[in-house]
């Protein structure tokens, strides 16, 4: 058992002390239109970080359900912080995991919005040599996949989403709601009027929150994107594993 939360203190320091990686859950609370719940980000994050339970060399820690949501505020329920908020928060959490003596993690990530501020958290900590934590994406790891599965830009609530938490949380989509979303999505992320882009919040160019075509979605395509995208974190995980502390640190000047 890896869950570092439910460990007593005494636990957690036999696991700490055997644990050469930490999986820190990373996502949001933020609108996924009408057939997605608030939490679809942070649960997918948590669901992909819990395989990772009874690795003997990790060690999961707790989910952060809020992240960089701004651009979603006009729809109800998004709660939001800013990207210093939250780069501060995932950098100091890793910091006092460094204390422990764990100083490898792997932060896998549920929320495009938390991307910039996750890249300064992990450069911070890497420049000061005291944890190597590179982001982790999981749709990233799967964009072939997902390309060969459906027909859409995507980018939100969308056919690739829908699926995954119609694997991870079946309970909680509404597939009765799949047509609303995707007859006020737009096709694609943004707006563009020549040159510029005017999208800066998901309300400039989506009705019902959706980017996409989330009616392709099935929990069959969900099955196969989740295994996929597992699949690629252990190979990270391995890799991580196995790599020295001082290879991880920045090079000097050359």
């Amino acid at each position: 058992m890896t869950l570092l939360a439910e460990q007593t203190t005494t636990e957690a320091a036999t696991t700490l002390e055997g644990a050469d990686v930490a999986v820190l859950p990373v996502g949001s609370t933020e609108q996924h239109g009408p057939a997605l719940p608030l939490g679809m980000d942070h649960m997918a994050a948590e669901a992909f970080a819990k395989t990772a339970r009874e690795r003997d060399d990790a060690v999961v820690l707790p989910t952060i359900p809020v992240g960089v949501s701004v651009h979603h505020r006009q729809f109800d329920g998004t709660l939001y912080v800013s990207e210093e908020a939250f780069e501060s928060f995932v950098r100091e959490t890793l910091e006092s995991l460094a204390e422990h003596g764990c100083r490898k993690a792997v932060v896998v990530n549920g929320h495009g919005g938390n991307s910039n501020a996750l890249r300064s958290a992990a450069r911070t900590l890497r420049d000061a040599e005291t944890m190597f934590a590179p982001p982790w994406n999981w749709w990233d790891s799967v964009g072939d996949l997902a390309d060969e599965l459906f027909e859409e830009a995507g980018g939100h609530a969308d056919a690739m989403e829908s699926s995954v938490l119609w694997h991870v949380r079946e309970d909680l989509i509404r597939p009765a709601e799949l047509e609303a979303a995707e007859a006020g999505a737009s096709d694609g992320w943004g707006e563009s009027v020549h040159g510029a882009n005017l999208g800066f919040d998901t309300i400039d160019f989506s009705e019902s929150g959706a980017v996409g075509k989330p009616t392709q979605a099935s929990p069959e395509a969900g099955a196969q994107l989740f295994g996929a995208a597992r699949d690629e974190l252990h190979a990270l995980l391995d890799w991580l594993v196995e790599r020295p502390l001082e290879s991880c640190w920045s090079r000097g000047h050359v």
